[in-house]
């Protein structure tokens, strides 16, 4: 191990966004932590808010060689408030990723993962190699690549979290948007396999097909006159009672709140001004629209609006459930939970504009695989 490569990502004082692919030691491991030789790591949603930052990654210009690039683009002035805590500071990037322990520690656990192809959370993953502690690697099961367990963590946990979340709060049934997403295809095959009846909420109907051929029962498209409706009915006979929204910004929360209210006050004995007993839940998990949340007050007052994160949920289910879930994924990482890439591209690739162009817009379809050890 001559060298360790790392992609880097800057806000300077001057109000840019500077990426930079940096050479850093390759660490030694402490007696409780090994060393992995990282094979792949995904670009996902969550990546790119550190990644990016606020940056108009439209300004984006690159400069020196194709071995050595550089790329900057300029922070609007109206957003560099929000990223003042990093003023100067070069942060890797990367939430997770999976390799093969190359070192280890002297501890019982660390040697004991010596050449064995793990999974990892807890970024800096854009790499080539990265020092975690023993206990947080998932061991892949045997035959199992770098690439196929890139994405054990993110989208898998959080789709079971999704899921989880329902049954801990008491609803029936859940409602996700943006569903044709990796993780939107994830939460799909869980649902079949656990028989959790599914309302899917698309924009295009080539996603509607893409799910239907999954087996997906209820997937409907927002983009038609009719999605109101549509979704109505969906409500009706699932029963759905809780979502998650990707979107994050304009009136789709508040769509499916709308939604929910008429489904529940569908079969009302009487009219109340106050709406339906029945308790409707949305919660935001990602920000695919930046635009303002709108909510339309218009479905009674038994609902919540909220945020949803992974850590937290972890947290809140403690160690050993979430141990549990971590392990499923392991088991069916090649089929419940795999994954599906547009293209795979070295630390380097990840710098160049025509693909910054594709996986910044956070498109359907559009998934980035880097492969830091080429």
């Amino acid at each position: 191990m001559s060298q360790n490569k790392q992609l880097r990502s800057k806000y300077t004082s001057s109000g840019q966004l500077v990426l930079s692919i940096e050479s850093v030691e390759i660490p030694t491991p402490k007696p409780d932590e090994v060393v992995v030789k990282i094979g792949a790591a995904p670009i996902n949603p969550s990546d790119l808010g550190l990644l990016f930052g606020m940056a108009d990654m439209s300004s984006a210009k690159a400069s020196g060689p194709a071995a050595d690039p550089v790329v900057t683009a300029e922070v609007p002035e109206k957003f560099r408030k929000a990223m003042a805590a990093r003023v100067d500071q070069s942060l890797p990037v990367g939430n997770e990723g999976a390799g093969v322990v190359v070192a280890a520690g002297d501890s019982e656990k660390a040697q004991a993962l010596m050449g064995k192809t793990v999974a990892i959370l807890g970024g800096a993953m854009y790499a080539q190699y990265r020092a975690i502690k023993a206990v947080q690697c998932l061991v892949l099961p045997e035959g199992t690549t770098a690439a196929q367990g890139a994405s054990c963590f993110v989208n898998p946990l959080t789709a079971l979290g999704m899921v989880e979340t329902m049954k801990l709060e008491n609803h029936k049934a859940l409602v996700h948007t943006a569903a044709a997403s990796n993780l939107g295809q994830m939460l799909q095959k869980i649902c079949l396999k656990d028989h959790v009846p599914l309302v899917n909420i698309v924009r295009k109907e080539e996603h509607v097909k893409l799910l239907k051929d999954l087996g997906a029962e209820h997937v409907v498209n927002s983009s038609l006159p009719s999605f109101m409706d549509d979704l109505t009915e969906a409500l009706k006979i699932t029963g759905a009672t809780i979502g998650f929204d990707a979107t994050g910004g304009g009136k789709l929360a508040s769509n499916i709140l709308t939604c929910m209210e008429a489904a529940a006050s569908a079969n009302a004995s009487e009219f109340s001004r106050y709406g339906s007993t029945v308790h409707k839940q949305v919660y935001i998990y990602g920000g695919l629209d930046r635009t303002t949340t709108e909510l339309s007050r218009n479905f009674g007052m038994a609902w919540s609006i909220g945020g949803w994160l992974l850590p937290p949920f972890l947290a809140r289910i403690g160690h050993d459930a979430a141990q549990a879930l971590r392990e499923r994924v392991a088991r069916e990482i090649t089929t419940t939970f795999a994954s599906h890439y547009t293209k795979e591209v070295s630390l380097e690739g990840a710098l160049s504009l025509d693909a910054i162009s594709v996986y910044g817009k956070q498109a359907t379809g559009e998934k980035y695989l880097v492969k830091p050890n080429g």
